[in-house]
């Protein structure tokens, strides 16, 4: 046993080795930002280069490149031009995604600005990104590219200094899950309220299961950016505030939907700051936000159910958690029910055996009735995903449907988003026992 024990010792080791040479070999520890649109309609969409950014500091895992989960609406994926090995890859969600679900764009055809980052290749590189289709739930190739590190079409410029202050500090950044709350609506004279306010932001994430586990694994950081004027636009009342990130409630014509194309502004307030997350703390008392894969998550600083916004929020920006609240009217088309979420904490029961089946006992009933003695279990409970019928969740309450605590499968994906970025072992998510 102590032999066997050694040897997977020394297989780890050796696994720790390599992939530390990997990064050293392709990357620097500097950033590569690609800003892109992505354009069309309902029926289909195109992706154009904007802009190229050579930035300070890579603060993600050096080990973990390559994205396990196979979460998110879109998936960038960078290659060595030399010998075609598979870099980094990485999914994420846009709003530009969920705007294509909406009549308007039955109507019209629009462009918005994304973007991503990646480590700063040593040599040519080829990046490829790719969009998730609707009717297969397989990625179709949006825009192919190489990148030369050395290319002169690479801005290299500094752009302004935002006023960052730190939170906590628990490590190297590449060891540490990343976290950065950005001022949206605070006037100059409101620096302090905004400090105040990510530090309690802060302390109510880490009393909250399973964060409390793992507040060592943050570092987290306040980046000041001042607006003219304080709070955030309401469109639908015809309410337009000149602020540092144009947030806005409204969106898609939805009262409390909270959020902002300006993506631009977002990564240019964080561009020389380590960042694995992102939250933009509005400075008004309205309950709404927003948040989405891996892009960024957002929501008011004042409201009674502040905080409950903020993790509920979190849990989609962070970990990919689609929400398990629905409607009785049926109205939405976002999920395809011909094919399995890729979302670990929903299900269409197409692929059932890839997400939350093997913690059930063999006594669940799929789908699960809710009510005693399966209430309070983790079971198959029809709705979620914005559907009454056709959709199932892990659990009759939790954190992505009311506001109760987070539910053991949408746990687990947390863990495993917090094992990714602080560069251990991640394993799947379809292995929920704790």
């Amino acid at each position: 046993m102590m032999r066997i024990t050694v040897f997977l010792f020394m297989i780890l080791i050796c696994v720790f080795i390599k992939a530390q040479d990997s990064f050293s070999a392709y990357f620097t520890d500097k950033q590569l930002r690609i800003d892109f649109a992505l354009s069309g309609n309902d029926r289909y969409q195109a992706a154009a280069l904007l802009q190229l950014r050579e930035e300070p500091i890579w603060g993600g895992p050096h080990k973990n490149l390559i994205d396990p989960f196979d979460f998110g609406g879109y998936a960038l994926k960078v290659y060595s031009k030399k010998n075609g090995t598979l870099l980094y890859a990485r999914g994420f969600n846009t709003l530009f995604e969920e705007w294509r679900a909406t009549a308007q764009a039955q109507k019209e055809t629009q462009a918005w600005i994304n973007s991503v980052v990646t480590p700063f290749p040593k040599d040519t590189v080829e990046i490829i990104l790719l969009a998730r289709n609707k009717a297969t739930n397989l990625f179709d190739t949006l825009l192919i590219m190489d990148i030369d590190p050395l290319s002169i079409f690479i801005d290299r410029g500094k752009l302004n200094d935002c006023e960052m202050e730190s939170i906590q500090s628990k490590g190297k950044p590449q060891e540490k899950v990343d976290l950065v709350f950005l001022a949206e609506g605070y006037t100059a004279a409101e620096k302090d309220k905004f400090i105040n306010d990510a530090k309690r932001f802060t302390d109510s994430l880490f009393v909250v299961p399973p964060f409390n586990k793992r507040k060592d694994d943050f570092n987290v950081s306040a980046v000041f950016i001042r607006s003219e004027e304080r709070g955030t636009d309401f469109s639908g009342k015809g309410i337009f505030k000149n602020t540092a990130l144009n947030t806005g409630f409204y969106t898609f014509g939805t009262e409390r939907y909270l959020t902002t194309g300006d993506m631009k502004s977002i990564r240019d307030a964080v561009w020389n700051i380590p960042c694995d997350a992102i939250f933009i703390l509005v400075n008004s008392d309205v309950y709404g936000g927003g948040g989405m894969y891996n892009f960024y998550a957002v929501g008011t600083a004042d409201n009674r159910q502040t905080i409950h916004v903020f993790v509920h929020e979190f849990g989609h920006s962070f970990a990919g958690l689609a929400d398990e609240y629905f409607y009785d009217d049926d109205l939405s088309d976002f999920y395809n029910l011909n094919v399995e979420p890729w979302e670990a904490n929903i299900t269409t029961l197409v692929d059932f055996d890839k997400k939350w089946k093997n913690i059930l006992p063999a006594t669940t009933p799929i789908p699960t009735p809710a009510r005693p003695p399966y209430s309070g279990h983790p079971g198959v409970f029809e709705g979620g995903g914005y559907l009454s019928r056709g959709i199932y969740r892990p659990s009759d309450h939790c954190m992505m449907r009311d506001f109760a605590p987070f539910c053991p499968v949408c746990s687990k994906v947390i863990l495993n988003m917090i094992d990714f970025l602080t560069d251990r072992q991640v394993v799947g998510n379809d292995t929920f026992a704790q």
